[in-house]
């Protein structure tokens, strides 16, 4: 079945992550999209580097949760699978797929 989603006015535009964390509980998963400043990771790698002791923790902001149940969470890492194995195929040239 092919099912179009219209955006509503927050949804209307992307938003940027750079982080991710998945919770589980009971039976629901909560996909939290984060960003963290790129400046904020490149400074603690730099540390890190240095050897000096990262930080315990940071700061970053939540761009959105989302909730679903574990099958809708099965049924998405499905589909990411099979976007990871085309962009695999792609990038290695390969036109089976």
């Amino acid at each position: 079945m092919n099912v179009r989603l219209k955006p509503s006015e927050p949804s209307a535009y992307p938003h940027a992550a750079n982080y991710t964390n998945i919770g589980i509980a009971q039976g629901i998963a909560y996909l939290d999209f984060g960003f963290i400043e790129p400046a904020l990771l490149a400074a603690i790698a730099k540390t890190a580097k240095d050897g000096q002791a990262a930080p315990k923790g940071m700061d970053g902001h939540l761009v959105t949760r989302v909730a679903m149940d574990v099958n809708a969470l099965a049924w998405l890492q499905q589909q990411i699978q099979h976007v990871l194995v085309v962009l695999q195929t792609a990038q290695s040239g390969n036109p089976k797929g």
